[in-house]
């Protein structure tokens, strides 16, 4: 684990945060009826959203280059597995256009991570341990 990530106070309560936008995450994948957005292209775009999010959420943990590989590698493969289990069912379609949309989230959510922003954790708890 990256030192940087050690020095988090709360880091297992911002871990298990984390693995709970995960399992809502598969929820909302596997789920028959899930939520709808309005717009054109809504489906995509919440795609995009959720996987930002999860990326976006782990940067705040853990900086080292070899950590944010393995975890975008596990969300990317997160987003295809889901879309292949999706084919399976017969309420959902397996759609490449939504692993595509899965990957770009995973991408935004890396750049637009520490460093290049501020890390939202490290600033929260400053504020609640003031």
């Amino acid at each position: 684990m990256h030192t940087e990530a050690r020095a988090l106070r709360w880091l297992n309560a911002w871990l298990a945060t984390g693995w709970c936008l995960v399992a809502a995450v598969i929820y909302l994948s596997l789920t028959p009826a899930p939520p709808k957005m309005d717009v054109p292209a809504g489906d995509k775009i919440g795609h995009v959203l959720a996987y930002t999010v999860l990326m976006f959420w782990f940067t705040q943990m853990y900086h080292a280059r070899r950590s944010r590989v393995l975890i975008a590698l596990g969300f990317v493969l997160l987003g295809i597995s889901l879309e292949f289990l999706q084919g399976l069912g017969a309420y959902r379609q397996f759609e490449v256009a939504d692993m595509i949309a899965n990957t770009a989230g995973v991408m935004t959510g890396w750049v637009s991570g520490p460093p290049r922003t501020a890390n939202l954790l490290f600033r929260v708890e400053r504020v609640i341990t003031r």
